[in-house]
C-alpha cells in the first residue's frame, strides 16, 4: 500500500486504539528523556561554528594566558559611612572575602580584594564603595549553577551599615533564564486559554475544540524529547523550548482545526463517518502536509547561519513542525474514528457542523466580489497600506538587549545599576585587545601605547592595563566599557577600535592584534547575521517557489505568493520599529522602549514568518485551484475559495496571534519583539492579503493565474487537496457531477 494521508487517515480511523497507545508510547519515552537528559542537552552558552575575531582572540587568551575562561562574579560592597581606608571596612571585606574562599575550590577558586591588589579602580571616587572579584570555578556554563551561592553571601553581608549586592555571569544567566521560564509560562498559559476560546467559537463544540489543543501538546511533548535526545550529541540554546512550545501551539491547533473542520464538513454533506475521515485525510490532511513541508523548507535557511542560536531554533521548529504533523494526519484520525459525532458534543450553539463552508452571499463572498468589482484600486490600496506599515523599517537599528533591559525589580539589574554608578557597567565584561607574537619588538611595544592612548580617548572605555604571559609572546589590553557591554554605542566602538589595532600592527609585523571580550563577540555576531541574512533569503525564496511551482503547476501563483508574503513580512519589520524603537504605543502594549531591535529577530522572523504565511497560501489557492479546475470560471473561483476558507483561515489566524500575543506579553524584550512581530504580520496576512491582495491580483491575471511555460509542462501533477475534494458548498452541486454522491476513488 502506498503510504499517502489518505491511507493514514484510513488505517488509523479503523485502528484507533492501537494508534493512540502507540503515540502514549511515544510521548511517555519522549517525557522520560525529558525528564532524564534535558537539562544536559541545553546550553545557556551562545556559540559561533565557525572563528569570527573575538572568537579567535578568547581562544588565544585560554591557550597561552589564563587557560579556560572563568566566569566571575562582582561584589559591590557600599559603606553608609566609614571609607575603605577605614580599619572596619577593611575587616568587612575581608571576613567577605573568607566567607567566598571557604565555599571551596571547586566553587571559588580566588576572591580579589583592594586590600590585597592596592588596584585604585576597584574603589569609587568617593572611597566609600569596593569591589571583591570572585572568580569562579568550572566553565561559563556552569556559572549559573553558582548563582545561588553568591546570592547567599551577599545577603548575608547587608549589615551593619554595609549593603552587598553581586553582578556577574552567573547571577545574570539565572535572572535571565528565570524571567525566561515565567515568561513561558505566562505564553501558555495566555495562549492556550486564547486558543481553546476561539476554537469553541469556530466549532461551536467543547468537544471538537479539545482535540486541537491535544495535539499541540502531543507535538510539543515529542519535539522536547528529541531535542533532550539530540542535545547528548550537539546542545542546543536552552530557548529552543520557548521556540517549541510557541510554535507547537501555533502549527499544532492551526493542522488539526483545519481537518477536523474538513471532517465535519464531509459530515454534514452525508458520508459516513469513516468516509469522510478518509475523505478529510485525502484533502486537509494532504494540504497540512504540504503546509508542514512549506514551513520546514522556510526553516531549513537558519540553519545555514554558523551559530547555535539560529540552529536551536531552527531545529526545535521543525522537530514541533513534523510531530505536528504526524499527529495530525494519525493521532487526529484515530480521535475521531472514536468519537465519530460526538466530537459535536457540548454545543454551545444550536448548528455546530460544517465549519468551513461558506455560503454565497455571505460576509467574505461580499469582500471578494467588492475587491474583485476594482480589483486593480484594491490591490493598490492594499500595497499601499502594508508599504505604509513597513516605513519604518528605513529606520531598523539592529543590536541585543543586554541587562539593562531586565525588569529594575531584578537583583542583578540593580546591581548593575550600582555597578555603572560607582565604577563601570562593563567592568566584568571588559574589551580585550590581544596581541600574538614578539611582545618586547619596538615597533610592537610602540602599537601598544597607541591602543591604549586611543582606549583613553574614545570616552566609551575605563582605564586599561596589560596583562603579559611568561613567555612573552602574547598580551593582553583589557578596558572596561563604561555603561552596558551590550549598547548599541559600546558595540559601535568595535569596528573603529579594530581599525585602530589594524593600523598600530600592520599584517605581516612582528604581532598580530585581534580585538575580543563580550562587546566584541556580540559585534561579531550582528555582522555575521547581516552577512547571512539575504544568503538566506535567497535560499528559502528560492525552495518557496520550486513546491509551489511543482504544488499549483504555475510560475505566475508562486511569484505572487512570494510578492505577499514579502510585503507582510516587511510590514512586520515596520511595525515593530514603530513600537519597540520609536516607542509608539509600546505604554499601551507594555513594551520597553528600547535602543534597537535583537539582531537575530529580523531573519529569525522572515524565515518563520515566511513559512507560516504560506499555510493561508496553500489551503485558499488550493480550493481555488480546485473550483477553477471543474470550472474554468476564474472569478468565481475565487470568490468560492474565498468564502470557503474564510471561516476556518480567520480562526486559525486568530489562534497563532493569541499565542503569539501570548509570548509579547512577557518581561523579556526578546519575546516582546518577537511575539508582537509574528503576531502582527499573520495578522496581516490572514485579512489585507488574503481578503484583498489576493482576489485583486487573481481578478487582474485571470487565467494568466495558472500560467505554466511549455518547457515546464514535464513536471509532475501533484493535487495539494486530493480526488476528493468536493468544491460546492452544502446545498449546492458539485460543478462537473451530479448531485453529493459518493466521493470518487
Amino acid at each position: 500500500m502506498r503510504i499517502s494521508p489518505q491511507s493514514l487517515a484510513r488505517a488509523s480511523s479503523r485502528n484507533p486504539w492501537r494508534t493512540i497507545v502507540a503515540w502514549i508510547g511515544v510521548i511517555v519515552i519522549a517525557g522520560a528523556l525529558t525528564s532524564a537528559l534535558l537539562g544536559k542537552a541545553t546550553t545557556q552558552e551562545f556559540a559561533f561554528t565557525n572563528e569570527p575575531e573575538s572568537v579567535r582572540a578568547a581562544q588565544l587568551i585560554e591557550d597561552k594566558l589564563r587557560g579556560p575562561h572563568r566566569a566571575t562574579e562582582v561584589f559591590i560592597v557600599r559603606s553608609g559611612g566609614p571609607v575603605v581606608d577605614d580599619p572596619a571596612f577593611k575587616a568587612f571585606v575581608e571576613g567577605l572575602q573568607l566567607q567566598l574562599q571557604g565555599l571551596g575550590q571547586d566553587k571559588v577558586l580566588a576572591a580579589q580584594t583592594y586590600y590585597g591588589t592596592q588596584d585604585q579602580s576597584m574603589v569609587s571616587q568617593d572611597r566609600r564603595t569596593t569591589l571583591v572579584v570572585a572568580v569562579l570555578a568550572g566553565s561559563l556554563e556552569d556559572a549559573g549553577e553558582k548563582a545561588a551561592d553568591m546570592r547567599r553571601v551577599a545577603e548575608a553581608h547587608n549589615r551593619d551599615g554595609f549593603t552587598t549586592q553581586v553582578f556577574g555571569a552567573g547571577t545574570l544567566a539565572e535572572d535571565f533564564a528565570r524571567v525566561a521560564e515565567e515568561d513561558l509560562a505566562k505564553g501558555e498559559s495566555v495562549g492556550v486559554m486564547a486558543a481553546l476560546i476561539i476554537l469553541v467559537v469556530v466549532f461551536g463544540a467543547l468537544v471538537a475544540a479539545v482535540l486541537p489543543i491535544l495535539m499541540a501538546v502531543a507535538a510539543i511533548a515529542i519535539a522536547i524529547g528529541v531535542v533532550a535526545l539530540v542535545g547528548q550529541i550537539s546542545q542546543f540554546s536552552f530557548f529552543v523550548t520557548n521556540m517549541i512550545t510557541m510554535m507547537g501551539l501555533a502549527v499544532g491547533i492551526d493542522y488539526s482545526l483545519f481537518v477536523a473542520s474538513r471532517y465535519r464538513e464531509e459530515r454534514a454533506r452525508g458520508l459516513e463517518k469513516l468516509d469522510a475521515i478518509e475523505a478529510a485525510g485525502a484533502t486537509a490532511s494532504r494540504a497540512v502536509l504540504f503546509s508542514g513541508m512549506t514551513v520546514v523548507l522556510a526553516l531549513l535557511g537558519m540553519l545555514i547561519v554558523p551559530s547555535t542560536v539560529f540552529r536551536s531554533l531552527a531545529a526545535g521548529a521543525i522537530f514541533v513542525v513534523i510531530a505536528a504533523v504526524m499527529a495530525t494526519m494519525t493521532l487526529l484520525p484515530a480521535l475521531l474514528g472514536l468519537l465519530g459525532d460526538r466530537i459535536n458534543r457540548g454545543s454551545i450553539r444550536r448548528t455546530a457542523t460544517a465549519g468551513g463552508v461558506g455560503k454565497e452571499g455571505g460576509f467574505w463572498d461580499k469582500v471578494s466580489h467588492a475587491v474583485m468589482a476594482r480589483p486593480a484600486v484594491s490591490l493598490a490600496v492594499g500595497v499601499f497600506v502594508l508599504l505604509a506599515a513597513a516605513w519604518s523599517v528605513t529606520d531598523m537599528r539592529t543590536g541585543y538587549s543586554g541587562v539593562s533591559t531586565l525588569p529594575d525589580s531584578f537583583e542583578s539589574k540593580q546591581a548593575f545599576t550600582a555597578l555603572a554608578r560607582d565604577f563601570s557597567g562593563g567592568l566584568s565584561s571588559p574589551v580585550e585587545v590581544v596581541i600574538d607574537g614578539r611582545i618586547d619588538d619596538p615597533a610592537v611595544q610602540s602599537g601598544m601605547r597607541t591602543i591604549q592612548g586611543s582606549l583613553a580617548a574614545f570616552g566609551q572605555f575605563g582605564p586599561s592595563h596589560v596583562e603579559v604571559n611568561e613567555a612573552r609572546d602574547l598580551a593582553v589590553i583589557s578596558a572596561p566599557v563604561n555603561g552596558d557591554p551590550s549598547s548599541r554605542a559600546a558595540t559601535d566602538s568595535i569596528p573603529r577600535l579594530r581599525d585602530v589595532v589594524g593600523q598600530a600592527l600592520p599584517a605581516g609585523g612582528p604581532a598580530v592584534g585581534l580585538v575580543g571580550g563580550e562587546t566584541a563577540f556580540n559585534k561579531d555576531f550582528f555582522d555575521l547575521t547581516a552577512r547571512y541574512t539575504p544568503i538566506v533569503f535567497v535560499f528559502v525564496l528560492g525552495l518557496s517557489f520550486l513546491l509551489l511551482t511543482l504544488a499549483f503547476r504555475s510560475v505566475v501563483v508562486p511569484v505572487k505568493a512570494m510578492l505577499m508574503n514579502l510585503l507582510s513580512v516587511g510590514a512586520a519589520y515596520g511595525l515593530i520599529v514603530l513600537v519597540s524603537q520609536k516607542g509608539v504605543g509600546a505604554g499601551l502594549l507594555g513594551f520597553q522602549q528600547v535602543e534597537a531591535i535583537e539582531a537575530w529577530l529580523p531573519l529569525f522572523l522572515f524565515s518563520v514568518l515566511f513559512g507560516l504565511s504560506m499555510d493561508y497560501h496553500v489551503f485558499l489557492l488550493s480550493r481555488i485551484r480546485e473550483h477553477y479546475d471543474l470550472t474554468g470560471d476564474n472569478t468565481a473561483s475565487v470568490a468560492y475559495g474565498v468564502r470557503t476558507t474564510a471561516g476556518i483561515i480567520t480562526g486559525a489566524a486568530l489562534i497563532m496571534v493569541a499565542v503569539f500575543g501570548g509570548f509579547a506579553s512577557g518581561r523579556l524584550v526578546m519575546f516582546q519583539q518577537m511575539g508582537f512581530g509574528l503576531a502582527v504580520a499573520v495578522f496581516i496576512d490572514a485579512t489585507i492579503v488574503r481578503s484583498v491582495l489576493v482576489p485583486a491580483s487573481m481578478k487582474l491575471l485571470g487565467n494568466r493565474n495558472w500560467y505554466l511555460p511549455p518547457w515546464l509542462q514535464w513536471l509532475p501533477k501533484v493535487s495539494v487537496e486530493g480526488p476528493h475534494a468536493r468544491p460546492a458548498p452544502v446545498g449546492e452541486p458539485p460543478a462537473g457531477r451530479a448531485g453529493r454522491g459518493a466521493p470518487r476513488r
